[in-house]
């Protein structure tokens, strides 16, 4: 028997291999932009060194025939873009980095 802790209540249980393997949570980089979807990068707003606010346009992308535009999330400087207009993206792919 394994024990599974919920809320601070630990269970006895039979965990799974597959639960075993699994890969915990994360919490996610602010200061990184990961792909939300699979798709292709239409137009790129921002390039290395360029100040953003929060709210601008930093690149659009097309995934399942919808038009996609990404916004910053908070002011900051971008220190790496890493798309091309053209680009096919993977869902989870880092496109953008912020110092």
């Amino acid at each position: 028997m394994d024990n599974l802790i919920v809320n601070d209540t630990s269970y006895e249980t039979l965990l799974t291999e597959k639960y075993k393997k699994r890969v915990p949570w994360q919490p996610r980089d602010p200061k990184l932009v990961n792909a939300f979807l699979p798709g292709t990068v239409c137009d790129v707003r921002v390039t290395p060194g360029r100040k953003v606010k929060a709210g601008d346009t930093m690149f659009v992308f097309e995934a399942m025939k919808m038009l996609n535009t990404v916004a910053a999330h908070e002011d900051g400087t971008v220190k790496a873009v890493h798309i091309t207009v053209g680009a096919m993206v993977a869902k989870g792919q880092l496109l953008i980095e912020f110092h």
